[in-house]
C-alpha cells in the first residue's frame, strides 16, 4: 500500500484526486499508476484502469488471475468491472467509498452471485494516511477556489 499511496501523492502534484494504484504477480510489482483523469482529459484514466493496461502488457495476456490490485480507494464500479472481467484474484484498498465504492461501499460488484464474480477483498489497509491525502486535497481544492472567486469579485 505504501508504493500505492506514492503513486497517489504523484495524482495529486498534477492536480488530480490522489489515487494511487500497483498490482503485484508473483511477489513482484507489475503496474503502477495514478489518476491521469484531469492531465489526459480522459474520465476512464483512473489508477486501476491504468494499472491493470500495463499488468496485461507486463504479462502478455489480459487474464491477471494470480494477480493482488491495490489500490488507495474503493474502487468504483467502473474499475470493478475491469477487475472482474480481467479475472483479478484479490483486491487490496486503503479508504472506503461509501458514495460510489462497488466492493461493498455503495455496491458489491467485486462479489455478486448476480455476476458471478467472486473477488477477495481486503479493505481498509493504511485507512487513515489514504484517507488523509484525499481529505487534504478537497482541502486545498476549496481553498483554491474560494481564493480563485475572490479575486473574480475584486474585479467586478
Amino acid at each position: 500500500m505504501a508504493l500505492a499511496i506514492k503513486e497517489a501523492e504523484r495524482a495529486a502534484e498534477s492536480e488530480d484526486i490522489p489515487i494511487g494504484c500497483v498490482i503485484v504477480h508473483e511477489k513482484r510489482i507489475i503496474a503502477r499508476a495514478h489518476n491521469q483523469i484531469e492531465l489526459l482529459k480522459d474520465a476512464t484514466a483512473h489508477a486501476e484502469m491504468i494499472a491493470i493496461t500495463q499488468a496485461e502488457s507486463a504479462l502478455g495476456d489480459w487474464r491477471l488471475n494470480d494477480c493482488t490490485l491495490v489500490v488507495t480507494k474503493e474502487p468504483c464500479p467502473m474499475c470493478a468491472g475491469a477487475i472482474i472481467h480481467c479475472r483479478i484474484g484479490t483486491v487490496v484498498y486503503g479508504v472506503p467509498a461509501p458514495r460510489d465504492g462497488a466492493a461493498g461501499g455503495a455496491i458489491n460488484i467485486l462479489n455478486s452471485p448476480e455476476l458471478g464474480s467472486s473477488v477477495n477483498c481486503i479493505g481498509g489497509v493504511l485507512e487513515e494516511e489514504c484517507r488523509w491525502l484525499i481529505q487534504d486535497f478537497f482541502r486545498k481544492v476549496r481553498k483554491k477556489s474560494k481564493r480563485e472567486k475572490d479575486l473574480r469579485m475584486d474585479k467586478i
